[in-house]
């Protein structure tokens, strides 16, 4: 995080050709009030000093004894603090640099962004929702929200009466919702042409379900904005999304390719399944549940979907449950990481244990898609020889050396595949596939009372493939800042990947299409499109 910030801080100085201290006053005016003291601890760096330097000096970065010291920028040829202790002067406070004791007890501090008295309250809402993966604005107790981010409606659907814990999206109406909107989808009140339950009219047999997914960051859509950190185009507009980034955990999954439901604000464009079922059957508004979170694998599905998950079997609407955990039980930041691995064994445990708690919870007629895992191959194939957003300025850092780099740190995303050990992908990819085939044998030889259960491949050839044939590059399929996880364009393209292998191949998944769409849309329409 040093590093990120101290290198946006000199890139700025050097493209308005201004002080370090200018830049960083600048960088300040970026961004939204309460996050602004991030920044104002660093208005005193040298222009001279490169982000690696800087962070070790102020041991927010260190070396432990025995480990490689790990940079960013290849390291200078003085030693690596001498032109660093000098008294400096800030508006924000002076130091005595010469005083390494002075500067340790200082930064201490600040090594953790929640040690600042002004985001306090914030980092302990966004640990509950993490910790719990449940709305924290949530009044009574449904486990859905009015409130958009910390696990919010971004993630569920949106709550219709916060203070009714028997109204919510999902379930079957109450009534045919002939005096208010059970369900949140909508459709409710009598036709006052013939006296029938607009629910009834429209919604009865039509098959209505919702969809939930149990995923990782991918299925989070992990994203950070390329530019918060490319200083030719930045300004106060590109910070405008940061604390609504930040209570979503870094994660988008309002654009995500299960359960995205907004037009796209990061590129590209928003194709759900949750769109495309609700396009199929207007009944389902709202009917999603994005039960995801970044470092997830699948050992922890099976630990928390009994208190994550929010399905009444008896009252509620079947689901699509898709569990897709696509990367992460092979990796991990370890430097043995082939013994961090998930075994095969391991995968259909705990697996198994999550597919027996859903059968128990789910409603009668839902369907569960087991999604295999990728082949992250292409990660290094498309990326290692690229600039990353940081080194497009001046052509500095490849993201071969971004993986290094994080790789050292042992914080990296997928040390068996960001790496140039050949040997390593291939052994990560195989692993990987052998995975993929525990999830296969268990669609095929496992049967469950409330759903059937499907597998299919992760689309990640077909989507490279029908991009290609768009005109598109490889590697804009790949987010540019942690050069990792699906963009924004996969996560489209991979939706009509999936609904085309549906619609030929499970047809039962989808349910059929809803004859009164257009009625009901027409009826939104006169009354104001509430």
């Amino acid at each position: 995080g040093c590093v990120l910030v101290v290198s946006v801080i000199e890139q700025l100085a050097q493209w308005h050709n201004s002080t370090v201290k200018a830049a960083a006053e600048r960088l300040c005016t970026y961004i939204p009030g309460k996050y602004q003291i991030m920044c104002h601890m660093l208005c005193w760096i040298d222009r001279e000093m490169n982000a690696d330097v800087v962070c070790h000096s102020l041991r927010l970065c260190k070396q432990d004894p025995g480990q490689p010291l790990c940079h960013l920028y290849p390291p200078p040829k003085v030693s690596w603090f001498s032109a660093f202790f000098k008294a400096t002067d800030c508006r924000s406070f002076k130091l005595e640099l010469n005083s390494t004791e002075a500067s340790s007890k200082i930064f201490t501090g600040f090594s953790s962004v929640c040690a600042f008295p002004l985001l306090a309250n914030l980092c302990e809402k966004i640990k509950y929702v993490i910790r719990n993966k449940l709305p924290f604005e949530d009044f009574d107790g449904d486990k859905f929200s009015t409130f958009p981010t910390l696990r919010g409606y971004h993630w569920r659907g949106r709550d219709c009466n916060d203070k009714n814990i028997t109204v919510y999206p999902g379930r079957r109406p109450v009534n045919w919702d002939v005096e208010s909107d059970s369900n949140c989808n909508g459709i409710w009140g009598v036709d006052p042409k013939d006296g029938s339950p607009y629910e009834e009219k429209f919604c009865k047999g039509a098959g209505s379900q919702g969809v939930v997914l149990l995923g990782d960051s991918a299925g989070a859509h992990f994203h950070i904005p390329p530019e918060w950190m490319t200083v030719m185009q930045m300004s106060a507009k590109s910070f405008a999304n940061l604390p609504m980034a930040f209570t979503d955990e870094l994660d988008w999954p309002q654009f995500s390719e299960i359960t995205g439901f907004l037009n796209s604000t990061i590129g590209g464009w928003t194709d759900s399944l949750y769109l495309r079922l609700r396009r199929r059957n207007r009944c389902n508004h709202r009917d999603l549940q994005n039960i995801s979170q970044n470092g997830t694998f699948s050992i922890n599905i099976a630990a928390y979907l009994s208190f994550s998950l929010a399905r009444n079997q008896l009252l509620d609407n079947p689901a699509i449950v898709i569990y897709a955990t696509i990367g992460n039980d092979v990796c991990n930041g370890n430097r043995d990481t082939l013994a961090h691995m998930t075994t095969s064994q391991e995968m259909h445990s705990n697996v198994v244990q999550a597919l027996r708690y859903l059968d128990s919870h789910l409603p009668n007629g839902s369907h569960v898609i087991l999604t295999g895992l990728v082949d992250g191959r292409f990660l290094w194939d498309n990326l290692h020889d690229r600039y990353h957003p940081l080194g497009q300025l001046n052509r500095d850092v490849t993201y071969r050396q971004l993986y290094s780099f994080l790789d050292c740190l042992q914080v990296s995303p997928c040390s068996g595949w960001l790496t140039p050990n050949e040997t390593l992908r291939n052994l990560t990819s195989e692993r990987a596939l052998q995975l993929s085939n525990v999830l296969k044998e268990i669609a095929r030889s496992e049967k469950f009372a409330n759903f059937d259960i499907f597998y299919m491949d992760f689309p990640l050839r077909q989507t490279a493939e029908e991009w290609r044939k768009m005109g598109g590059e490889p590697w804009q399929l790949i987010e540019p800042v942690d050069g990792f996880h699906p963009s924004q364009i996969a996560a489209a393209l991979g939706t009509s990947i999936t609904w085309q292998k549906a619609l030929h191949e499970w047809p039962q998944v989808l349910g059929r299409e809803n004859p009164f769409n257009d009625q009901i849309e027409a009826i939104f329409k006169d009354q104001g499109g509430h």
